[in-house]
């Protein structure tokens, strides 16, 4: 039987850096992962091969919109080759993931093994890989296993043609109609991407607005950009079946009181998902699970010392950076340093709509509920030098701050470049600034950034 010290299953944006930094400190570590390649979800179904697409997209509006900027394009019109949008997808998520893989395998002390391990007691797993079966002892284990997608239960549910958000990246066509069921953010962001490409698009949510965890006034304003930008957007409804017609597949939803149809090529069920920990052998551990996820203390132990878990396996917040947080976090503590774990009240996140969310931290939403007395700092794109220059002047900037001690707790942004934003936002957040301080930060001219200094300064008047 091998002998490690740490076992560390899944080899996506949690369990990879875990692995790596506990090996450059010393320890024998052996990462195993199920699929073919390091990188996980992230890498290989979600938020990578998604930007590539909308990355395509974006360039397309580009091109469109070159009489903005006083350019006149001679010749033909800009086309789509989505063979070749497909073909820079697997180029970069080969050269992304083999880095990856290089760079595991250059540690001395780390094994990389591409196959399911399970654990067959509290210090113990085998090893399946290639139909050969590997016993390993481990004195720690993590378990980063990802998530996968929900599935939709309505009748007609599992019909041919039925999408997870997995599929719909390696689609061979771009449908000429196209429902999607979800309007959080993968919907959302898929929904703009087909929509600009060239798609007749749907979006259907049952809660009464999108991007429910979203700041509301952000939410609601990129929902009027959805709709004034011709994607069929309906919130509040509930889907009761999906029929198979000639050529289609029509979704039966109820809006109120009334019965309505929306009919497409495709339809993609974008419900949420759902921590990956079956067949780990949790059974044969005093690991527990709910339907959240593994449960873990603060330093993300299970209920079985020395077995660890984090990123989606565990639960909400479902983010590749997050995942990456916790690893390098929980890398420190199992090293015996001191280690900071991060707080979902600090967590960042971008929605990669048209035009871009960046929020870090609280919204006034969430801020009031928790009983904080709270005001907001708001600025309007409409007047910012960078957004008037790049023509993409729609959205807002709002800044959380309590009243008493003017600490801000969450900053949200609707603005194209928004994503690039998120990193100083949660800085603020993390440093518990003032409004006072950001109002006296010196930002440079003409950039986005300086809406944070505005924004405060307009706040005080």
């Amino acid at each position: 039987m091998e002998t490690v010290d740490v076992l560390v299953v899944g080899g996506g944006p949690g369990g990879t850096p875990a692995a790596m930094a506990l090996a450059r400190a010393g320890k024998s570590v052996m990462l195993v992962e199920a699929g073919s390649g390091l990188g996980g979800t992230c890498l290989f179904k979600g938020c990578v091969p998604s930007k590539i697409f909308r990355e395509s997209a974006s360039r397309l509006v580009d091109v469109r919109r070159a009489g903005e900027f006083g350019l006149r394009i001679e010749g033909a019109e800009a086309r789509i080759d989505w063979d070749a949008i497909q073909g820079r997808r697997h180029k970069i998520l080969k050269s992304r993931s083999d880095a990856a893989l290089l760079a595991a395998r250059s540690l001395p002390g780390l094994q990389v093994a591409f196959g399911r391990a399970r654990l067959t007691g509290p210090r113990k797993a085998t090893l399946e890989m290639n139909g050969t079966h590997r016993e390993i002892a481990f004195e720690k284990a993590i378990l980063a296993t990802g998530s996968l997608s929900n599935t939709l239960p309505v009748p007609g549910g599992d019909l041919p043609g039925i999408l997870s958000s997995e599929d719909l990246i390696e689609i061979h066509e771009i449908p000429r109609r196209l429902v999607l069921i979800g309007a959080g953010p993968i919907g959302v962001e898929m929904a703009q991407i087909f929509h600009l490409l060239g798609s007749k698009v749907v979006l259907l949510e049952a809660l009464p607005r999108i991007l429910e965890p979203v700041d509301a006034v952000v939410a609601d304003r990129l929902a009027q950009i959805l709709t004034r930008e011709g994607i069929g957007l309906r919130v509040g409804v509930t889907v009761e079946a999906i029929r198979e017609a000639e050529r289609r597949l029509d979704v039966v939803y109820r809006h109120g009181d009334a019965e309505e149809l929306a009919s497409g090529d495709v339809v993609v069920t974008v419900v949420g998902r759902h921590p990956n920990v079956e067949h780990l052998g949790l059974e044969n551990t005093g690991v527990r699970v709910d339907r959240h996820g593994v449960k873990v203390n603060h330093f993300l132990e299970t209920d079985e010392a020395g077995i660890f878990a984090l990123g989606d396996a565990v639960g909400q917040p479902m983010f590749a950076h997050w995942a990456t947080s916790q690893a390098l976090a929980l890398a420190r503590h199992l090293l015996g340093e001191p280690a900071r774990f991060p707080k979902v009240d600090e967590n960042s996140a971008v929605v990669f709509s048209r035009p871009e969310i960046g929020m870090a931290g609280l919204t006034e939403e969430a801020s009031r509920a928790l009983g904080m007395d709270v005001a907001v700092a708001e600025y309007d794109f409409r007047r910012d030098a960078r957004a008037q220059i790049t023509n993409d002047a729609e959205g807002l900037l709002r800044v959380v701050y309590k009243r008493d001690d003017r600490r801000i707790v969450g900053i949200h942004a609707l603005v194209e470049g928004a994503a690039d934003l998120t990193g100083e936002a949660a800085a603020v957040v993390l440093a518990g600034l003032t409004i006072d301080e950001l109002a006296s930060t010196s930002h440079p001219h003409p950039t986005l950034t300086e809406s944070f200094g505005l924004a405060a300064q307009a706040a005080l008047g």
